[in-house]
């Protein structure tokens, strides 16, 4: 008598067999067309990066301009309004405080242009021809690139000691104009300080009126939603179109007061709002200074860092001389009364060294065999 076997559970293990060899096969192909020992996550994050690269390279040396006039219009508005509307209300309560603002405030608005004006027309270096230390060689330029150079692809030349390229500077941000840039940023970022100080007891009385707040002013969204919520909802009628207008006639009063009342508001957010920025922005760079590094020798430095920590060792960063001689060497004084010549007022003072060589304090430049830890 015949037997039948039931190939069922036979046939469902060789399409199972057949499927993880489909599986492999494609992997294996995925693997070798696309992975190599030298891939880490940076490499796919600088590869997903590139259109955003290729955009800035072939547009940003035209939104450089753009930003600059932009600085230079915000600026000008912004000292415009003092003049015109801050410095008279000033002028009704003390005139000792209008003596006192007249020369404060004058002080930073020199500094702020001076150094912006640095910032923009100083060149950041570049390396010359003969090149006596060499740390590699820059495959855009052709060319050997001493320590801490780098290409910008937005002005297609290797720069000194190169940090970022700034597009509101329209240059790049380097050796020579580094101190330039981070003066007028602190500078401006004291300046907008100054301005909402000076500019909140006007901009309170233009904001708010005579309104009683349900929170306090530095959380006005609050009082905003508070007024929302727990109005009542209401038909709006030709008499309610009418008291609106009134009010709104009352609130503003003629031209003059409406102008007040938007140049104090603009004038109020607009530094707020840079106070924000550019204070984080600062931070970051302090700390960068702080510690002898550049934006970008950070993720270098970083990188190194995690690479010797594998192997039980310490990175030490051969540019950093301590915080307080890290600022002297950045700002290029060296007692109290340079500070107060080179820091505190517009100086035109070169950095210390010519950003082709640099003393590092890992190694002894006399004796570069010795390792001085």
């Amino acid at each position: 008598m015949a037997r039948f076997y039931c190939t069922i559970p036979r046939l469902w293990r060789r399409l199972k067999h057949c499927i993880n060899e489909r599986i492999l096969l494609i992997r294996i192909t995925y693997m070798t067309l696309f992975y190599n020992s030298f891939t880490t996550w940076n490499t796919v994050l600088d590869t997903g990066m590139e259109p955003l690269f290729w955009f800035v390279d072939r547009f940003a040396k035209y939104l450089g301009p753009i930003f600059v006039v932009a600085v230079i219009i915000l600026t000008s508005s912004v000292v415009l309004i003092v003049y015109i509307y801050l410095l008279p209300d000033i002028y009704t309560r003390s005139m000792a405080w209008v003596y006192f603002h007249l020369v404060f405030g004058h002080w930073l608005l020199v500094n702020i242009v001076f150094h912006y004006y640095m910032g923009v027309c100083t060149s950041p270096g570049h390396p010359p021809q003969s090149v006596p230390e060499i740390a590699s060689i820059c495959k855009k330029c052709i060319a050997p690139k001493p320590p801490r150079t780098h290409h910008c692809s937005v002005c297609r030349k290797c720069i000194l000691k190169m940090d970022h390229h700034c597009p509101w500077l329209n240059n790049c941000v380097g050796h020579f104009n580094h101190r330039y840039f981070f003066l007028f940023m602190f500078y401006m970022w004291s300046g907008t300080i100054y301005v909402c100080i000076t500019a909140y007891d006007l901009f309170k009385q233009e904001f708010f009126r005579n309104e009683e707040l349900a929170y306090p002013a530095a959380v006005y969204p609050l009082h905003m939603a508070h007024k929302i919520l727990g109005r009542p909802a209401t038909h709006t009628t030709t008499e309610d179109t009418n008291n609106s207008t009134k009010m709104y006639e009352d609130y503003y009063g003629d031209i003059p007061n409406k102008w007040l009342h938007n140049c104090v508001i603009y004038e109020f957010l607009l530094c707020s709002g840079v106070v924000i920025a550019l204070g984080a922005l600062m931070m970051w760079h302090t700390r960068l200074i702080s510690r002898g590094e550049t934006s970008i020798e950070v993720h270098i430095n970083g990188k190194e860092r995690r690479r010797m920590n594998k192997l039980g060792l310490v990175f030490k960063n051969p540019h950093s001389f301590g915080a307080l001689q890290n600022w002297k060497i950045f700002l290029g004084f060296k007692d109290a009364r340079t500070f107060l010549w080179r820091v505190l007022l517009p100086s035109r003072h070169k950095p210390i060294g010519n950003g082709v060589t640099w003393k590092t304090s890992t190694y002894d430049l006399n004796n570069p065999q010795l390792l001085v830890l």
